[in-house]
């Protein structure tokens, strides 16, 4: 490919954030265009004096006006460029995942330097997500090699079934899609071993990808303190971390949503594992079923609830919903039980959230005993120079009558 890219001309302020790490330009900080740059096209991001910033995807519509690629000026965007980046995304996955291959976020976006695309991988099935006009010009290059990739490590795939039913897509002026690339007609729904447990995941219909990968290692934590507990898993969707208690020889679980078909692929993944005797579904809406709650009720309660908000606008009602939740949980519980509570919303920062936390702890009386904390598991790495890489916080606390 050419090196001659257009130029884009960012701010000052822009220039700060980029200087620090950011790897997102902003349409609020281009203050000029030099040639005519391609939708989806690389350009170069220089300053007013002609300082080099970086190199990326250009996009006409988007307010992300360009995601950088990278800060070298030397290098060429080409295939080569692309097959050195999915190596090295897996690369990652074969050092912290090597248990879980089969079962993995192969390329989580820019935390792998390949912006706009994610790839998980369900047994011999890959599932791709394209947020960004760059990568889907050139999908049909990183589809090859995504497979070359794999092909090379002896790892068998069927076929890549696309999930660009995002509503970021309309921002970058693509349409929303799914089905299998190419052709192929393979059916839409595997089951997956995830840590000993079998589970059904729907490619087609389930939530993000097929499945919530991004908690699997803190399932885990909760089986391992399960045993003997009376354990309440909250917005229980298809059942993991109840599932995961009732391995761990819980001495009774609760899986309670709102959701009857979540509910019902919860009880077909108990039955999958033989623990259908071993959990209560109950349809229910999650605060009304707490409120019903007697105090000291259960041993430990899961708090794993959809993202209460999607934009910093709606933040406010979102800190209020997650601090009900958690007042509700920590009274319900027994002097001594556990409190398991996280978030999923990159906007509900670790700082707010732990405001918030305090705040609804203060008011319930009782005292947090930190037992961990974590984050998103290891197949989603978070950029310490990109916040937008961090978004799941879960945490492990005591309670304990103040």
């Amino acid at each position: 490919m050419d090196r001659n890219y257009a130029k884009v001309m960012i701010s000052q302020a822009g220039e700060s954030w980029l200087d620090k790490g950011q790897m997102w330009m902003y349409r609020n900080n281009l203050i000029g265009i030099e040639g005519t740059p391609e939708n989806g096209a690389p350009v170069d991001i220089v300053t007013e004096n002609g300082r080099y910033l970086g190199t990326g995807f250009y996009s006409e519509t988007s307010h992300i006006v360009v995601r950088i690629l990278t800060k070298n000026p030397e290098v060429v965007i080409d295939r080569e460029f692309f097959q050195r980046r999915i190596q090295f995304a897996y690369a990652f996955r074969k050092t912290v995942e090597s248990d879980n291959l089969a079962n993995c976020r192969l390329i989580f976006g820019e935390a792998d330097q390949l912006p706009g695309l994610t790839v998980d991988r369900y047994n011999d099935i890959l599932v791709t997500q394209i947020s960004a006009y760059g990568m889907e010009k050139i999908k049909p290059m990183i589809y090859d090699l995504l497979l070359e990739t794999l092909r090379q490590d002896g790892q068998t795939i069927q076929g890549i079934y696309e999930r660009n039913d995002i509503q970021v897509r309309a921002k970058e002026g693509l349409p929303m899609e799914k089905g299998f690339w190419g052709g192929v007609s393979l059916p839409t729904t595997t089951v997956i071993n995830e840590n000993g447990l079998k589970l059904n995941v729907d490619i087609e219909n389930g939530q993000k990808t097929g499945y919530f990968l991004d908690q699997k290692s803190n399932r885990v934590l909760l089986r391992q303190m399960a045993h003997g507990k009376r354990v309440l898993d909250c917005f229980s969707h298809t059942g993991g971390f109840a599932l995961n208690a009732a391995l761990g020889n819980a001495q009774s679980v609760v899986a309670v949503d709102v959701s009857q078909t979540a509910l019902d692929q919860g009880r077909a993944n108990a039955v999958l594992n033989h623990l259908e005797d071993r959990i209560q579904f109950v349809k229910a809406d999650v605060f009304e079923y707490l409120d019903r709650c007697a105090m000291g009720q259960y041993d430990i309660i899961v708090l794993d609830p959809p993202a209460f908000t999607k934009s910093r606008k709606t933040i406010h009602q979102a800190y209020a919903g997650y601090k009900r939740i958690n007042y509700q949980a920590m009274k319900v519980l027994q002097n001594g039980g556990y409190l398991i509570t996280c978030s999923c919303s990159r906007f509900m920062e670790i700082d707010n959230f732990e405001k918030m936390l305090r705040e609804a702890a203060q008011e319930a009386g009782v005292t947090l005993k930190q037992v961990s904390v974590t984050q998103q598991n290891h197949d989603h790495p978070i950029l310490w120079t990109m916040e937008e890489t961090s978004y799941l916080k879960f945490y492990i606390f005591q309670i304990i009558e103040a």
